[in-house]
């Protein structure tokens, strides 16, 4: 079970990449790394749904992306941060813990 959510947290990766990517790629050979980051990401998205429930995989796979991406912006772009920023991003991740979790106990039942 642990492969597969590994699977989530290499999908969620990329999924920053791309994102990040779609915002500042200028020349054709980073618009094909973004792609290539799109196919990594949603490739493994899929594979992780096969096996744990879809609604956690994505709900954790968003939770994840946004998170990271909004730490990539803090830490690489200079974007702005704030207290409510911070104080959110840490609810989205307790959620994400959480569904992680509540999806642990429902397979051990």
């Amino acid at each position: 079970m642990l492969k597969e959510w590994i699977k989530i947290i290499v999908a969620a990766f990329f999924e920053v990449l791309w994102v990040i990517g779609l915002k500042h790629a200028d020349q054709p050979l980073e618009w094909i790394g973004t792609v290539i980051a799109i196919f990594i990401s949603f490739y493994f998205l899929i594979m992780a749904g096969e096996n744990l429930s879809v609604s956690t995989v994505y709900a954790v796979f968003v939770g994840l992306g946004t998170a990271g991406t909004v730490i990539s912006g803090l830490l690489f772009f200079q974007e702005d941060i704030s207290m409510a920023k911070l104080g959110l991003i840490s609810l989205l991740l307790v959620g994400v813990i959480g569904l992680k979790l509540s999806d642990s106990e429902e397979d051990s039942v």
